[in-house]
């Protein structure tokens, strides 16, 4: 029976394997517990246009129709629509047509393990959220959809013959003669080996490059790095997108769109709304352009958070539709059916990650990257509310049907080279097993990192800043990995991620979707394409 290694157990990762665990010895890798993933912290829901095709009797999606009345009726060219204008003029087609079409076969998977979506009468409830033109998105437990989704595929890996590995670190891949055989992890104190004959990557992003993350701690980026210093390619990694209202309290804790599409308003000290002036959707234009004016006013106003008022909406409504937040903001001392909230943006998704085609397949052979790891194209400048959780469950299945009918051994081309050169790694694990920088001199302080990428590779950047963050940077070494903590290993992580995003916003000389330039305030033609990278040289797709 062929082998596959799974790193990671949020969705992507945890459909993965449950895709492949009739055809395949598959093994769970997971840095953390199994229930650990951060698609549990995923609150506002997933979205999924659900057809009279796929409301026959016995489908599972019986009551859950297209029907908008108040908006017309839902579709999925609707919903494709709505990903492509978020997109900023940069996702691929292809891949948006994959996600949305592949959403209904998602949602009945999900069904079938377990997850119970919140009901609206006899129907499936759905809510509406920012830059969608219909109310689409499914939810459970009102904002706890993460969480229940997560806990229905862990109990059904659990039953499976998946062989879980918990509290593993990624450190590298494996790779021989240019194909990827396994992966190499700190599991305890002990180094460890793993073979297979196809690794899937799902470990999620790096929000911890920033001072203020929805991300919890584990979110280091550790298989991107990996992918990246076994020679994948990576793309798109300028766009970060900026939740736009985190709590204004240590934690960063999210506050979902979904408070807005209920009817929650933003306000700036004055006690003013002031998005109507910026965008004709006000609270519900594209996070991208919600994120940057929140943080143009916060500028305004001597750095004083925006204030989210959802008082309008009652504390009962509150309670029931929204009982993770408001548990939440009674914890941080607030109560927001009285008064407003302090919110800012906070670092919350990357679009980019590692290149691959729409099977999840990258530039290494064996290799396969899914969810937010992966970068398909799909979200293009800026990824729409509550495709991410649709985006790990469709490519996941994409990919597990493709490494099933033998899709591991077929070359991949996404992107064409041209001429240029990155950085030496943050660290290695050749040769002495340790990497000298010729200027660095300190280890790595994650708090001033963190700190030096919020203030000068953010919300908003310029030439001025991102020199200023480039130059910051270098002066970091890296580790011995072999001697390295984990915790150690985790900074080596983050500094080779934020030299890479700093280097590619530094390239992108235009402002578009989440990547914002004060220098180069418009988009331009010349950058209607991805910005790719591998080891040795820039590539443009």
């Amino acid at each position: 029976m062929p082998s596959v290694i799974v790193v990671g157990s949020g969705i992507a990762g945890l459909s993965a394997a449950l895709k492949l665990s009739t055809t395949h010895s598959v093994t769970l890798v997971t840095k953390a517990a199994l229930c650990d993933g951060n698609t549990r912290f995923a609150q506002g829901g997933i979205a999924a246009v659900l057809t009279t095709a796929h409301d026959a009797p016995g489908g599972g999606l019986d009551s859950a129709r297209g029907a908008d009345s108040a908006r017309g009726t839902d579709s999925t060219e609707a919903h494709i629509l709505d990903t492509l204008r978020a997109g900023a003029g940069l996702s691929d087609y292809p891949a948006v047509e994959a996600l949305c079409s592949g959403a209904a076969d998602g949602i009945r998977d999900l069904i079938h393990a377990g997850v119970n979506f919140d009901r609206s009468g006899d129907q499936l409830a759905r809510g509406l959220e920012a830059a969608h033109t219909h109310t689409r998105v499914l939810h459970a437990g009102g904002d706890a959809t993460g969480a229940a989704i997560e806990e229905s595929l862990v109990r059904m890996v659990r039953a499976s013959a998946v062989a879980v590995v918990e509290n593993a670190f990624l450190t590298d891949l494996e790779v021989d003669a240019g194909r990827v055989v396994g992966v190499r992890l700190r599991h305890g104190t002990a180094a460890e080996q793993l073979f297979a004959d196809t690794v899937i990557l799902a470990t999620g992003g790096a929000g911890q490059l920033y001072r203020h993350t929805t991300n919890p701690a584990a979110a280091t980026g550790d298989g991107i790095a990996a992918a990246w210093r076994a020679g994948a390619t990576l793309a798109d990694l300028e766009f970060y997108q900026f939740h736009p209202t985190a709590l204004a309290v240590p934690g960063n804790f999210l506050v979902s769109e979904a408070v807005r599409g209920e009817g929650a308003v933003l306000l700036n000290a004055a006690g003013n709304r002031f998005m109507g002036g910026i965008h004709p959707d006000a609270e519900l234009a594209p996070r991208d352009v919600v994120a940057r004016s929140i943080a143009a006013e916060m500028a305004t106003q001597g750095g004083v958070p925006i204030r989210l008022d959802a008082t309008r909406l009652g504390r009962s409504f509150l309670a029931k539709r929204f009982p993770t937040i408001h548990a939440a903001t009674r914890a941080a001392g607030f109560d927001w059916a009285r008064e407003p909230v302090p919110v800012t943006p906070a670092a919350h998704y990357w679009m980019g990650g590692i290149a691959t085609d729409l099977n999840g397949r990258t530039s290494l052979p064996g290799l396969y990257a899914v969810g937010e790891a992966a970068c398909t194209g799909v979200h293009g400048a800026n990824r729409l509310a509550s495709n991410s959780l649709l985006e790990g469950l469709v490519f996941a299945a994409r990919a597990a049907k493709d490494i099933a009918t033998g899709g591991r051994d077929r070359p991949v081309g996404r992107v064409a080279a041209s001429p240029s050169t990155l950085h030496e790694g943050a660290y290695s694990t050749d040769g002495a097993d340790s990497i000298s920088r010729a200027h660095s001199t300190d280890d790595v302080d994650r708090d001033a990192l963190q700190r030096l990428m919020w203030d000068a590779a953010g919300v908003l950047r310029s030439a001025e800043s991102l020199d200023r963050a480039s130059a910051a940077l270098s002066r970091w070494r890296g580790v011995d990995a072999a001697s390295a903590t984990i915790d150690q290993l985790e900074d080596a992580n983050l500094l080779e991620l934020a030299h890479l995003l700093v280097h590619a916003a530094r390239e992108r000389a235009e402002s578009r979707g989440a990547h914002v330039r004060s220098d180069f305030p418009r988009a331009s033609a010349e950058f209607e394409r991805h910005l790719a990278w591998s080891r040795e040289e820039a590539l443009v797709c």
